[in-house]
């Protein structure tokens, strides 16, 4: 995704904003069972995280380009200071405004863990729409187990019924995820910061050009505002009010921790759908600290750049 850019003209205030979607993903398994986001033994596979590109340079007619994919990486770079071999990326965009920054590149992909519970309850809802029908009790209670409890094998219970893998990348393509690679091991479907922004604009947006019924995404945003009391960190840190799905995974062959969080958040009164995924983490503490640590920055530097 390119830089998102502000033009601020001498006549006008408008915020103009420009984003496209790229990238590439990888696949990998992942483990069944009764623990939430417990993996198996495999490497820790995450891009490296390259620096941000030269901005393209405004027109002799417009005032200095304000550069929030700059600033977003100048107030997240401090943060990864002395974390070792933590890596992380964010997206963010401004509900009210439509304002957005991403830091990490648009190829740096990771692991989902269990954020990917929210992008299978999604193919579901699809497929649910394309046969005219509401979800089945048990479909229902998967779901509720799955996105509140983050339960596993109401996950691979759910994957199985939307089809499998290929399913799930078919329901991306609808939704408008293009780095994303589902996995039957399901937590190790690869994504983007970039990617998940998407899925969370077709979930919490309120555009007619998301394949997603009105219905289906008021019931999932609820399940994501209703998730655990142990479970009640990462993006909601940015926020008053939260609706969200968190992912953690360990790697047994390394040591180290996947540590991702994707939800909406109400600050001062405006909405932000915020990404943060990160791989590389020592502990699982460290990981939801630094998750944390970069979901306020962002929100921060897209809050102060829109009313700039």
């Amino acid at each position: 995704m390119p830089r998102h850019r502000i033009r601020r003209s001498a006549l006008s205030a408008t915020v103009a904003a420009t984003v496209v979607l790229a990238g590439s993903a990888a696949g990998g398994a992942y483990l069944t069972g009764r623990s939430p986001d417990h993996a198996p033994a495999a490497a820790a596979s995450v891009s490296s995280v390259p620096s941000a590109a030269t901005a393209p340079v405004a027109a002799a007619s417009e005032e200095p380009v304000v550069e929030l994919d700059a600033e977003l990486a100048g107030a997240v770079e401090p943060l990864l200071a002395g974390s070792g071999t933590a890596a992380v990326s964010v997206a963010v965009l401004d509900g009210d405004s439509g304002t957005r920054a991403v830091y990490g590149g648009v190829d740096a992909t990771y692991d989902t863990a269990s954020i990917v519970k929210v992008d299978i309850l999604a193919a579901l809802l699809l497929r649910a729409q394309d046969e005219d029908r509401v979800l089945t009790a048990g479909e229902r209670a998967h779901a509720v187990a799955m996105i509140e409890r983050s339960d596993n094998e109401a996950a691979t219970a759910l994957l199985t019924a939307v089809g499998g893998a290929s399913a799930l990348d078919a329901a991306n393509e609808r939704l408008g995820l293009t780095a994303t690679t589902a996995a039957q091991a399901w937590g190790l479907t690869r994504t983007t910061a970039a990617d998940q922004l998407t899925l969370l604009e077709a979930v919490f947006g309120t555009d007619t050009d998301t394949d997603l019924s009105q219905a289906s995404r008021t019931y999932l945003r609820g399940l994501m505002a209703q998730v655990e009391a142990d479970q009640q960190w990462g993006v909601s840190a940015a926020g008053s009010s939260w609706a969200l799905k968190n992912g953690w995974m360990p790697r047994t062959a390394t040591g180290l921790w996947n540590i991702n969080s994707i939800g909406q958040v109400t600050a001062d009164g405006r909405t932000y759908l915020v990404a943060v995924l990160s791989g590389g983490q020592p502990t699982k503490e460290a990981g939801v600290a630094l998750v944390e640590a970069v979901a306020k920055a962002a929100v921060k530097v897209v809050r102060t750049g829109a009313a700039g």
